[in-house]
């Protein structure tokens, strides 16, 4: 057994299941593998969860996060010796003082925002969910119904405010960094996810070409060599 563990953090509108077929990969190759819960509630106490889990962990660490869960490795990686890579996975990768919103904002060609329904919180906040109707399109494409259908029905929301809280200093800046880029993808477009990936100054990009956000899901053998690409060069 490897003595890198590898945790994985899932983004808005998912869980963490579904990295099970990268998980099942993972272990294959002798890695520890944990798929860290992601409250999705603000990026400051996402990351602040995260960071907590990071240094319970003993032995090299590397990060993969999915769409948001991106922002989150970015923030809550800083400080901990022991990460040596980051793997973002058609994921957020902000510098300092962006927010998700800034990134996805109305001229990114992103769909998502027509697509959300919203539950009122107690404190005046919101959930956002995608529509039910709408998640295999937007999300998913590249699933069966029926698969994409069991997703929908157990998507967490994200609450609103993860959409606006600027992150802090990136920490792609001092650590190297991996990009998985899926080209169909309908949240975060696919020149966004470009974009992202040459400013972080990414070690190694790969582009799934006909992949869908749900790219974690549909092409976890291409995602799970690209970890095992970063832990092997790390």
């Amino acid at each position: 057994m490897s003595d890198t563990t590898v945790v994985l953090v899932h983004g808005a509108f998912a869980e963490s299941a579904s990295w099970s077929g990268v998980i099942a990969l993972l272990q294959a190759a002798g890695h520890h593998v944990i798929a860290a819960p992601n409250a999705l509630r603000s990026l400051s106490s996402d990351s602040a969860a995260l960071s907590a889990l990071i240094a319970s962990i003993d032995g090299p660490v590397v990060l993969a996060g999915h769409s948001y869960g991106g922002s989150v490795i970015t923030n809550a990686a800083r400080g901990h010796d022991h990460v040596r890579a980051l793997a973002y996975i058609a994921a957020f990768a902000p510098v300092e003082g962006e927010s998700v919103g800034d990134v996805q904002g109305p001229d990114s060609g992103s769909t998502l925002g027509s697509t959300l329904t919203a539950v009122r919180l107690a404190d005046g906040t919101n959930d956002l969910y995608i529509r039910p109707e709408l998640f295999h399109e937007q999300f998913a494409a590249d699933l069966p119904p029926a698969q994409a259908g069991l997703m929908a029905a157990t998507q967490r929301p994200v609450r609103d405010v993860v959409l606006t809280e600027a992150s802090g200093t990136p920490a792609w800046q001092t650590l190297p960094s991996w990009f998985l880029l899926a080209g169909a993808d309908h949240n975060i477009p696919i020149d966004v996810q470009r974009f992202m990936a040459a400013r972080a100054g990414a070690r190694d990009i790969v582009e799934v070409g006909e992949a869908s956000h749900a790219v974690l899901v549909t092409h976890p053998d291409q995602v799970a060599a690209l970890i095992l690409d970063a832990i092997a060069a790390a």
